[in-house]
């Protein structure tokens, strides 16, 4: 079955609000196996949302509505709805009932605006709210499916859960799940990571992959339909396989995983510890792994040494390496992890040194970044980027780049280690 979903509310065109109600419909259709094709958003305009209404009907099976369902005026969802299907709207006693009880126990008199919210489309099946005041409702008219959802999150969530989805599966029976795994890859550009698996792409069938695109990573989407999420995972896994023996270097966790989160497992169950020098990117580094559960036991401190003088008073770094070889330097980049990993006594220093933007920094052009990485029992390493974005995209890529090295750095030392 096709569904989609059309979210109403000027408010989510004026970038006022987030439609997270679409993405949180739209995981749990795939999950009872019904396809979504579009998302439409439009504002509170009876015209406008009639002419969504038509070109649904066209491409979808089920047609799924989240939001005015209120009770001013300009909540006109129920009623363009109850025009186009030529339906009546009708007072809901049960509806009418639980918001006099409502109003009764807050101590507050109800208006008449509010018993329209007890209205339904004559004939549909009432989804009862359980969080609110307005609610749903399920129809069906020449073979499509209408579901009303009211749109705050907190009422539309646990009514589509309980209420929603076992009225379609009540409907329609159950369906192929869709189920997805997400690669996520660091140090590898999408057009790169294309051409790599380019033969993959080309001969997908189920699952299907798709690369993604997101600011300082890459991701890789692994999607099956099946009759099982545990089917769907044997359906996936040989094709993870054959990703990971052309750019398993590049990928770094899945699903849920972070740079930051990856980092902090690999330093906990390691029992290893960091330590960090921060230049241009003033604390960030430091501030990204801090935000992990757990990091205290690994995350010992650092030093942001934003100037020079302070390169040298707080961290010792010679004045003739700096003059000779420049701030913005390898040789810098690996002084300052050195120092910060003897000072705190840690398993890894990390020091980070660059022109963040959007001027040239000590005679090297913007987005010029060093990061060195000292390791207890290895050679320190420095690794240069040549960035292109704004100033503090420029400051967070680095932050990225410096997790991912870190990482490569923390496998290495793992397989010395055993």
């Amino acid at each position: 079955m096709k569904a989609e979903i059309i979210a109403v509310g000027s408010e989510l065109l004026l970038g006022q609000i987030t439609n997270t109600n679409a993405k949180f419909i739209s995981a749990r259709l795939a999950e009872a196996g019904i396809d979504v094709y579009y998302h439409t958003v439009v504002g509170d305009n009876p015209e406008r949302l009639a002419q969504s209404i038509r070109l649904a009907q066209q491409r979808a099976d089920i047609l799924i509505f989240s939001g005015g369902l209120g009770p001013t005026k300009d909540d006109l969802t129920k009623e363009t709805i109850a025009r186009e299907l030529g339906r009546e709207l009708v007072s809901d006693e049960e509806a009418l009932e639980t918001i006099k009880q409502y109003f009764k126990q807050v101590g507050k008199t109800m208006t008449e605006n509010n018993k329209k919210q007890a209205l339904v489309l004559a004939g549909a099946t009432v989804l009862p709210n359980r969080h609110g005041m307005a609610p749903g409702m399920g129809i069906e008219k020449d073979g499509k499916q209408y579901v009303l959802l009211p749109g705050p999150p907190h009422e539309l969530e646990p009514m589509f859960e309980n209420e929603a989805i076992p009225y379609l599966l009540g409907v329609y029976g159950k369906q192929d799940i869709i189920f997805s795994k997400v690669l996520k890859l660091q140090g590898i550009g999408e057009s790169e990571l294309e051409v790599r698996i380019q033969s993959l792409l080309e001969n997908q069938t189920n699952p299907t992959i798709a690369p993604l695109a997101s600011p300082g990573m890459v991701k890789l989407r692994i999607t099956a339909k099946a009759k099982s999420e545990e089917e769907a995972e044997q359906l996936i896994l040989p094709v993870e396989h054959q990703i990971r023996s052309i750019v398993g270097e590049y990928i770094y966790g899945v699903d849920e995983d972070t740079l930051a989160s990856k980092t902090t497992e690999l330093l906990l169950q390691n029992d290893w510890s960091i330590s960090a020098a921060e230049s241009l990117t003033s604390g960030m580094f430091m501030a990204e792994l801090g935000s992990e559960p757990g990091i205290g036991n690994a995350l010992k401190g650092g030093v942001v040494v934003y100037n020079k003088e302070m390169k040298i008073e707080q961290l010792g770094i010679l004045p003739s390496l700096l003059e000779y070889h420049g701030i913005v330097s390898s040789e810098c980049a690996e002084a300052l992890a050195e120092s910060v990993r003897e000072r705190f006594a840690t398993t890894f220093g990390v020091g980070l040194t660059g022109a963040a933007g959007p001027e040239p920094h000590d005679g090297e052009p913007p987005g010029t970044v060093w990061i060195g990485i000292a390791t207890e029992g290895m050679a320190t390493e420095s690794y240069k980027l040549q960035l292109s974005g704004s100033r503090n995209s420029n400051r967070k890529r680095s932050v990225q780049f410096a997790l991912h090295y870190l990482i490569q750095k923390m496998k290495e030392k793992k397989e010395l280690k055993y």
